[in-house]
């Protein structure tokens, strides 16, 4: 039941007070739906077609992104800066 209840704590937790991630997120989805759809009155391939709608998703996504923060990445506010290590090296 926890799984579950998670997922009902993210959906609740989206419609009642979406974070800026989120929003970004859901205007990308819509984004890729209505390309695809334009896309197949077109008659493109169906492979054609995805990948140029999620190409379009991502577009989207980083528009809404920037006009939410003001930047086009989200800022990393737990983020420390710490020198890289690269955990593979011995």
């Amino acid at each position: 039941m926890g799984f579950f209840s998670e997922i009902k704590e993210d959906v609740v937790g989206f419609v009642r007070d979406p974070t800026d991630e989120q929003k970004a997120l859901f205007v990308a989805v819509v984004v890729m739906a209505i390309a695809d759809r334009a896309l197949w009155w077109i008659d493109f391939p169906f492979v054609v077609r995805t990948t140029a709608a999620v190409g379009i998703g991502f577009l989207g996504l980083f528009v809404a992104s920037y006009l939410l923060t003001g930047q086009f990445v989200p800022p990393d506010g737990d983020a420390d800066e710490e020198e890289y290590v690269d955990e593979m090296d011995p």
